[in-house]
């Protein structure tokens, strides 16, 4: 569940253009978002190993990209 909120920071860091940005209304969103994708893939695998450790800051990291693309795909398109 951590791991989600370490993978989020990393990504909140490497989009980040100065330091009040990981503050910001974004970062924080970033790092709600991140830490309950964490804790969702922990639930799927409650294994507590190194690959699934990692995989869970990878789910972190992309857990805002995955949850935006879905809900642009939803989303009706205008013709």
């Amino acid at each position: 569940m951590i791991n989600g909120l370490v993978g989020a920071f990393l990504a909140t860091l490497f989009w980040s253009k100065s330091a009040k940005d990981l503050v910001s209304y974004e970062g924080v969103r970033n790092y709600v978002v991140g830490l309950i994708s964490g804790y969702i893939y922990y639930l799927l695998y409650s294994e507590y190993n190194f690959p699934n450790a990692l995989m869970c800051i990878v789910f972190g990291y992309f857990g805002k990209d995955v949850i935006e693309t879905f809900f642009e795909r939803l989303r009706p398109k205008h013709r």
